[in-house]
């Protein structure tokens, strides 16, 4: 059974924090960045659905995609077909407050660390609870992990 989508944006006061930022480790090296709108704290917790993989996380076996299962498979229309579902359902049960407005998956060649991977860029543009304004997301798959651009 889905969660009621029901969500509200109530950023009246913006010395208080709303939660905590994804990753929990900054390019600083602080810990615990903290989100002070609901925007910043939806984008947190959708990254942190669509990185964690099903079955990872203790108690919720369920929570998460499996994303990264998918780099291994052909490279077919199936494939990209496939995770746009896995997204869209994952996101539609854990996140209802969050809508889909569209989505573009490619396949590319990640590079990094002194080395090439191949992987999934995936972009995303979002709604929280039916508001106008969108919110575009990009972010790529690889075997080693998932990134945000």
């Amino acid at each position: 059974m889905a969660y009621e989508k029901v969500y509200s944006i109530q950023d009246f006061t913006p010395e208080v924090a709303v939660g905590i930022k994804l990753p929990i480790v900054g390019s600083q090296g602080e810990l615990f960045q903290l989100s002070y709108s609901t925007e910043e704290q939806v984008i947190s917790n959708l990254k942190n659905l669509l990185f964690t993989v099903q079955g990872e996380r203790v108690m919720q076996p369920l929570f998460g995609t499996r994303l990264r299962e998918a780099i291994f498979e052909q490279n077919t229309d199936l494939l990209k077909e496939r995770i746009g579902n896995e997204i869209y359902e994952a996101v539609e049960f854990w996140l209802p407050y969050v809508d889909i407005s569209k989505m573009s998956i490619e396949t590319v060649i990640a590079t990094g660390a002194d080395m090439e991977e191949h992987g999934v860029r995936i972009e995303l543009n979002i709604r929280i609870n039916g508001q106008e304004s969108e919110i575009p997301i990009t972010f790529v798959v690889t075997p080693t992990g998932a990134f945000e651009i």
